[in-house]
């Protein structure tokens, strides 16, 4: 096989090929292989949507028998066993032991569909157009997910994407002691802001392609309040950092808040395409086939999802894995940052999403190459590639995780002897 075929037939928009530029065939768990049976360790974890890792067993099995019997795969919104068993799995499993009364809407099967639906849902609900998001946030690249993502890279005039969306700073955006909530509700009590009370605000626990930036349970909560007291609906975008990333299988757990609205999306159907919004009762209201589409009943993706709900979450053994493993990412991290302090600057992270940072101009990006050379995929995050974004499967064993971070620490000493010798400068 030949890796220029793609270069020549497929689109210029292609992106994770550039930075691992081979084949790839088979995988299993948490390594892929490629055609040349080169086996890589995947800390990239199809960027969040394989928490339960490549061609689990449990999941196989499950989606085999489906198929052998004739399952039914496509059926839009009509009612089917693989639904039914999917609801009755996130109900029992997820939302009523932690006290949620959520309906839920099957949309078009990926993150931003999600996204586009909350955002439609809330301002039809609120009869107000604004929406309220945060610097770095990261939703989505359909027209109305970009209004709310941040980077500056998507964006261009002509899309007209910014119509009817405020940005306000993310937790610790500023070094100094500036607190965006209280930003918010300063300009929602002067009368004369010229700010508008939003429909919603859509906001990240965790930004993960923002740069790893973690927001305290505390603001988290100072949001939440005041989202309630002024009438604003609180969308929690779950799609990359829930699903159990950071431990808890939602990743606003941890602050004890209760969202109006949820999106979920890539490991909800264990790397299948399937996209679900989580809505309160009353936030419901639209009218029958009001948002549709053909796509938004993915059936192998319930059994998948169903699966695995049942497999990993009816205690909190899991959660306590993902800590621990978590637990030793952030060590060897650290390890790593003390070792070369003049080209990593920062180390953030929680449960098994971790990132860290440099301020080298594009030295991430030889980090990332490096450990593709040696055989791990590690993708980069931020505004500017700042961050080595770890995000590899929930289910890597102990002794595939220590290859891979020992496959980091070469990468990284690589390329510090590579920086050092002139290859890079340094940011401005």
């Amino acid at each position: 096989m030949n890796i220029d075929l793609f270069e020549k037939y497929e689109s210029n928009v292609r992106g994770y090929i550039r930075s691992f530029p081979t084949i790839f065939d088979r995988a299993e768990g948490a390594t892929i292989w490629d055609v040349d049976e080169n086996p890589y360790i995947d800390f990239f974890g199809g960027a969040g949507s394989l928490n339960y890792g490549h061609n689990h067993p449990v999941v196989n099995e499950a989606l085999i028998a489906y198929i052998k019997r004739n399952g039914i795969s496509n059926a839009l919104d009509k009612a089917t066993v693989a639904k039914h068993d999917f609801l009755v799995a996130l109900q029992d499993v997820i939302l009523k032991p932690r006290g949620f009364h959520y309906k839920v809407q099957f949309v078009g099967p990926t993150g931003t569909n999600g996204v586009e639906t909350a955002l439609k849902l809330a301002r039809k609900k609120m009869q107000r157009s604004t929406v309220i998001s945060f610097t770095n946030a990261y939703h989505g690249h359909t027209l109305g997910a970009l209004a709310v993502t941040g980077n500056e890279m998507y964006h261009d005039s002509y899309y007209g994407v910014p119509l009817n969306v405020s940005k306000l700073p993310y937790d610790n955006y500023f070094d100094h002691d500036m607190d965006s909530v209280d930003m918010l509700r300063h300009y929602l009590e002067d009368g004369s802001s010229g700010y508008d009370t939003p429909a919603a605000v859509i906001v990240e626990s965790i930004q993960g392609e923002g740069g790893v930036n973690v927001s305290s349970p505390a603001w988290l909560r100072k949001l939440s309040q005041l989202c309630a007291e002024k009438d604003i609906l609180l969308i929690m975008d779950e799609i990359q950092v829930g699903n159990g990333r950071t431990g808890d299988f939602f990743s606003f757990e941890r602050a004890g808040i209760k969202p109006d609205i949820i999106t979920l999306s890539k490991s909800i159907g264990t790397g299948l395409p399937m996209s679900i919004v989580l809505m309160r009762d009353d936030v419901d209201v639209w009218e029958p086939g009001e948002h549709t589409g053909t796509f938004r009943g993915n059936s192998h993706a319930f059994i998948a999802g169903a699966a695995m709900l049942h497999h990993y979450w009816k205690d909190d053994a899991f959660s306590k894995e993902i800590r621990r493993k978590g637990k030793m990412v952030e060590d060897r991290f650290r390890a790593i940052r003390s070792r070369h302090p003049e080209h990593f600057s920062d180390v953030r992270g929680l449960g098994m999403i971790w990132g860290i940072e440099s301020s080298i101009k594009d030295f991430c990006g030889l980090v990332s190459h490096e450990a593709f050379e040696r055989g791990l995929l590690m993708e980069t995050a931020g505004s500017e590639g700042q961050v080595l974004k770890f995000l590899a499967p929930l289910v890597i064993g102990d002794e595939e995780l220590h290859k891979g971070l020992d496959l980091l620490d070469a990468a990284a000493d690589a390329a510090v002897k590579k920086e050092q010798a002139g290859a890079l400068k340094e940011t401005e």
